[in-house]
């Protein structure tokens, strides 16, 4: 570990920006492990408040496993640039457009990994074109808006961004309490200085955009359902923002591949990071082209 508790990069981990017509994203690229056949690459995209480290956890098991893992931030998510004031730069539609030209930048197919807000944005972006995508997995993001109890923490965080700056809006959450109880930033990767540049770094129209889209997000899973795409629904064993009941039966809506993570909550990949990985790869590998290497 290093001295603010984030783990060290896996082997051959290269932190670079990805180019695409759409602009540069901020991404976590790391090859599959030395002598192991590549099978593929995933995109993976974090939820509200979180950051392409919230998969830092799972890059090394599934290297192992030969797949090819990019963590990517988000227009105006940490690393990646985006406007500070001008909320429709994070329409649902402009940041499913971008995940297409991630994917498209990568070489396709990929396989498609959305956690929480990710999932939905990774939803709408097979919806507008499933063709550069071998799969889809939503982790804990579940069929339509948020829950009431969590849509009031979203409602208190938009509320705050409305007068203050984000530095005063840090210092309120901290002293109100743990930042993912109040309102503040998810639970991420590192120590607390390292989830403050996160948060100081994200721009506030995305986090108002996005936000409100979590408030309001409407039910897609029948028109999902319609994509001719292999589909992975992945959660812990409890979740306060979407339901566990409702995440299992957008997995029957859906036809798709469930795994329950024991131990785990909203966030999987850091609750449970080696079974999660396992989970990822054993369904990536049933819907390998070649079987041979699964």
């Amino acid at each position: 570990m290093t001295s603010d508790s984030s783990p060290a990069p896996p082997l051959g981990a290269r932190a670079h920006r990805l180019p695409t017509p759409r602009g540069e994203f901020a991404v976590v690229d790391v090859p599959p492990a030395a002598g192991v056949p590549a099978k593929g690459t995933a995109l993976l995209l974090p939820g509200y408040t979180g950051s392409k480290e919230d998969f830092a956890l799972v890059h090394e098991p599934l290297a192992a496993r030969g797949y090819r893992t990019v963590a990517v931030d988000g227009r105006g998510q940490y690393e990646s640039d985006g406007p500070t004031d001008d909320e429709s730069a994070y329409a649902q539609a402009e940041l499913a457009q971008d995940v297409l030209a991630q994917a498209t930048a990568l070489g396709t197919p990929v396989h498609l990994v959305g956690h929480s807000l990710g999932g939905q944005v990774a939803r709408a972006a097979a919806l507008l074109d499933h063709t550069p995508f071998r799969s889809l997995t939503l982790i804990s993001s579940g069929p339509a808006r948020i829950s009431v109890s969590q849509e009031q923490r979203v409602k208190l965080l938009r509320d705050a961004l409305a007068v203050m700056s984000m530095a005063e809006c840090w210092e309120a959450i901290l002293a109100m309490g743990p930042p993912e109880e109040v309102g503040g930033p998810a639970r991420g990767i590192g120590g607390e200085e390292r989830l403050r540049r996160r948060w100081l770094s994200t721009r506030p129209a995305q986090l108002l955009a996005t936000g409100r889209q979590l408030c309001v997000e409407p039910d897609r899973v029948a028109e999902l359902a319609t994509v001719p795409l292999p589909f992975h629904v992945l959660s812990g064993a409890r979740d306060d923002t979407w339901p566990v009941a409702d995440l299992d039966t957008m997995a029957l809506r859906l036809k798709a591949h469930r795994t329950v993570i024991e131990g785990a909550e909203h966030s999987p990949t850091i609750d449970r990071p080696e079974p999660t990985a396992r989970a990822l790869a054993d369904f990536w590998d049933d819907h390998h082209p070649d079987r041979r290497h699964s």
